[in-house]
């Protein structure tokens, strides 16, 4: 089969590999639509994203659909032919986390293209993956392998909403308005949100979440004085996400959230130590909390996907095949022109 495999900082190739075998509760999915994350986007770009760095060839994709191409003898839920969604994780189910319900904190989790662990794991960028029967959720024949392969993204951000508590009436801030950020705004709007306010540096990613439907959108290339001033006027911001990944936003956020408000940390921040206002977080008495990848809601958010509770069609900007899989992150990086890309296989 063909895949898509990163080497280091800046070095993406096509290579040929093995196809991949199958046990007996496993499945072989060909792989239909992949969506190129900011994560994957860091891979290439840095050769590492964070404290993950890339210490072997690696091939990235996470966010992928596809169809069942062969299972395993004891495979019962789908069968050859079937639309899925892949749920990019595996955990052990044994750890503490997991017990707890939180599989997204296990210990010993084996999530596709990462290079968080070594050997690294691989990921959906190719012709052919294989998974575990419980990883592959069923969706209808008619729903588009593009839209499907949302299912990931969308769950990170149903579990950043999940992580924020009951958002019903709440005043909500999303700093940075790219995919994530967007998703995290419709995850909001379906909990109950009152308003929904989006910074980024950006007019044209601001110009998209206006139409997903942002009550409010500044941008802030230039400086927080239109920020303070919209936080300010509500006596600051019930909840704020913070998407972008600037530490710098972390600040900001933590200057717009009201008093006793809650921070939700989504996006990525660069390895190592930040510089953090922390005695506003004390005077302010302030709730910041992580989120993770996610927990228990991919099912929800392929549902969301299948039955239309939740439109993602609008950030899809760009598919390309993977044979131009380096134009495809070429796109991706180009935030001025484009939001989701896909490759298509």
């Amino acid at each position: 089969m063909e895949a898509c495999v990163i080497h280091g900082a800046g070095d993406l190739r096509l290579e040929r590999r093995d196809d991949p075998r199958i046990g007996d509760l496993e499945v072989k999915i060909r792989v239909r639509a992949g969506g190129i994350c900011g994560s994957d986007l860091h891979y290439l770009a840095h050769g590492g994203i964070g404290d993950f760095i890339i210490r072997e060839p690696l091939i990235p994709g996470h966010e992928f659909s596809g169809e069942v191409a062969e299972v395993g003898a004891r495979v019962t839920k789908v069968k050859p032919g079937d639309r899925v969604c892949v749920h990019p994780g595996r955990s052990c189910g044994q750890c503490r986390p997991c017990r707890e319900g939180r599989p997204n904190l296990c210990e010993a989790v084996f999530f596709m293209g990462s290079a968080s662990k070594f050997p690294h794991m691989q990921g959906g960028f190719c012709e052919f993956v294989t998974a575990i029967e419980s990883q592959c959720f069923k969706v209808s024949p008619t729903l588009d392998f593009t839209i499907a392969a949302f299912a990931e993204p969308l769950s990170v951000a149903l579990h950043a909403a999940h992580r924020a508590g009951n958002l019903m009436g709440k005043n909500v801030l999303i700093t940075g308005a790219g995919p994530i950020g967007q998703l995290v705004m419709l995850a909001a709007r379906r909990g109950g949100a009152a308003s929904l306010t989006l910074t980024d540096i950006m007019d044209q990613t601001l110009a998209i979440a206006k139409k997903q439907g942002a009550d409010q959108v500044i941008n802030v290339s230039a400086g927080s004085a239109d920020l303070d001033a919209a936080s300010k006027a509500i006596g600051g911001f019930d909840v704020v996400f913070e998407v972008s990944g600037v530490p710098a936003a972390l600040n900001t956020a933590i200057d717009a959230v009201a008093r006793g408000g809650i921070i939700v940390q989504v996006g990525s921040l660069p390895g190592g130590g930040q510089p953090i206002n922390g005695n506003r977080i004390m005077a302010k008495e302030l709730d910041i909390r992580g989120a993770f990848r996610f927990g228990n809601v991919f099912g929800d958010a392929v549902a969301c996907l299948d039955r239309g509770m939740i439109d993602v069609s609008g950030l899809l900007t760009g598919v390309v095949p993977m044979a131009k899989a380096a134009d495809a992150f070429a796109m991706a990086r180009d935030r001025s022109q484009h939001m989701k890309v896909m490759i298509s296989f």
